[in-house]
């Protein structure tokens, strides 16, 4: 028995040249075909899978450059608030006269000279925090720095808001030396 099943079946007279050359073409076609189609639905699924994850990487891809340009945009503000501080800081501002002012819940002492008392005390002056230290800058260089970062700065002394307003005005007629040494 050598030969293919259509040798043996030729020789036994079942089929003719014409009709095994039909069903060998009609069955090419077939495989034909569905190789076609399970290799379309193969690689849909595989592009499909291929695409998703391409998404994915892309948004999280977006995502840390995101962050990074955040970071980047606050390194350089950092950097302009320095540089507007150091600019316009007061130098020679050591003196024997005692400031005190409150910075968060502490009570913090600045020795200054008699005019930058003076100068603080008609809020021509204001403290900001830099480098870890206390830095005086004129009351010209608030606004810009308020506009990089208002946390830098140490807030005013205000009016006190729990007092009504008669209360104020009551008070307001009897005048505090702000240059009590005790």
């Amino acid at each position: 028995m050598a030969g293919s099943l259509f040798d043996q079946l030729k020789k036994a007279g079942l089929v003719d040249e014409k009709k095994a050359k039909k069903a060998k073409q009609e069955k090419y076609q077939q495989t034909k075909k569905n190789k076609g189609k399970k290799g379309e639905v193969q690689q849909s699924e595989a592009a499909k899978l291929a695409a998703e994850a391409a998404q994915q990487k892309a948004e999280r891809d977006r995502q840390l450059n995101l962050e990074r340009q955040q970071q980047q945009a606050k390194k350089a503000l950092q950097a302009e608030l320095r540089q507007v501080i150091e600019s316009n800081r007061l130098k020679n501002t050591n003196g024997d006269i005692a400031y005190n002012f409150a910075d968060d819940s502490k009570v913090k002492t600045l020795y200054v000279n008699a005019e930058i008392h003076k100068r603080l005390v008609a809020d021509k002056i204001r403290i900001a925090r830099f480098n870890g230290d206390y830095a005086l800058v004129p009351d010209t260089a608030v606004e810009k720095i308020e506009q990089r970062d208002k946390d830098v700065l140490i807030p005013l002394a205000g009016v006190d808001k729990s007092l009504s307003k008669e209360d104020q005005d009551y008070y307001a007629q009897f005048e505090i030396p702000d240059d009590l040494v005790w």
